[in-house]
């Protein structure tokens, strides 16, 4: 009995997790994949009503689940910064969601913006250190409000934290059973001591897997190819700041913010995941919110929870969903309800 924790969060939140929720509970239904959920309530109106975020032993009770299914984060009348740090940044760092894992696949159906690519080019992954970097909060202040003021912003990178996010890479790449390549994106030109660290360790983790081809790119190179040869990719390794640019990147080639999902994982160890968009409140309770993304979001859990006939069954839906024809656009204006996508997608299950 898998046990998961479901946070809809804020916005459009709650609109797409129950459709996420609904195609799991179609794949369930026939697989037999047994699981319980339970809902709470953190996020922008919790904090208006109580002036908390989450409770005090948030943690703790995120770590009585095997997975955390989350819809979005971001409230009108919260300051920017407040949701993300207790929510989403509390999760990453206090249950070290050490990968970020996003696909960047093309499914049939979906236009992108690339000329003449179509979905045999565009099916790679993203693996994003997602807990050390420019990200972990390391700086200040001197003289702050003061003409000699001064910011520092400090890049931290650990062996630790970069060998194990290199080696999953690897492992990835090695169960994917692609092109089993991993390309090193990193700015090594320029940010000398810390890609330094990166590319010693790829090659030292590199040796450990013959099989798997290695390869190297700097960010700005990447973001190039990603646009004129994406399939040129088959897994990318790269650092917490770079995998947050070329990420959004990523999900504009796969069709959108409407059909991109990603994971917050370490191995073994209760996980998060969610749907890249935003809250997006202006579209809150309208119903009209575009749920692939989150059932996506869902369909990976599934999968990470181990229930692979379960996750096969729910991208098989997502697939013959958006074959259809049915479905004109991936935002809100689709034309269709947010229930409406995802009765269809569950009707395909």
């Amino acid at each position: 009995m898998h046990k998961i924790a479901v946070i809809p969060g804020d916005g459009i939140g709650p609109e797409v997790v129950r459709e996420g929720l609904k195609v799991l509970q179609a794949a369930a239904a026939k697989t037999g994949m047994e699981y319980e959920i339970r809902e709470f309530d953190y996020g922008g109106d919790r904090y208006l009503r109580t002036g908390q975020v989450v409770p005090p032993d948030f943690l703790e009770i995120m770590r009585q689940f095997d997975a955390i299914y989350l819809g979005a984060v971001g409230h009108p009348e919260v300051k920017v910064g407040i949701l993300e740090r207790d929510l989403l940044l509390t999760l990453r760092f206090g249950l070290d969601l050490y990968v970020n894992l996003r696909p960047v696949k093309l499914y049939p159906g979906v236009e992108t913006p690339l000329k003449d690519k179509g979905p045999g080019e565009i099916d790679f992954v993203v693996v994003r250190e997602n807990t050390e970097g420019l990200y972990c909060g390391a700086g200040g202040f001197m003289h702050r409000g003061l003409p000699e003021e001064v910011a520092v912003q400090t890049m931290l990178y650990t062996r630790r934290g970069t060998e194990r996010v290199i080696r999953y890479a690897f492992e990835l790449a090695r169960r994917r059973n692609r092109q089993r390549k991993v390309t090193l994106v990193d700015k090594a030109n320029v940010l000398t001591y810390g890609h330094d660290l990166w590319q010693r360790v790829f090659q030292e983790v590199g040796e450990e897997y013959p099989e798997v081809e290695k390869d190297h790119a700097y960010v700005d190179a990447c973001c190039m190819w990603m646009v004129k040869n994406p399939e040129w990719f088959d897994v990318i390794v790269t650092c917490n700041m770079f995998g947050d640019i070329i990420t959004d990147l990523g999900a504009i080639i796969q069709g959108g913010m409407g059909i991109a999902a990603s994971g917050n994982l370490h191995p073994g160890q209760v996980s998060m995941f969610e749907p890249i968009h935003g809250s997006a409140p202006k579209y809150a309770g309208k119903n009209v919110a575009m749920p692939l993304a989150a059932i996506s979001a869902a369909q990976m859990m599934v999968e990470f929870l181990g229930e692979e006939e379960t996750s096969q069954r729910m991208e098989r839906a997502i697939v013959q969903a958006l074959s259809s024809g049915r479905i004109r656009s991936l935002d809100a204006s689709s034309g269709h309800r947010t229930d409406e996508i995802g009765d269809l997608v569950a009707s395909y299950v």
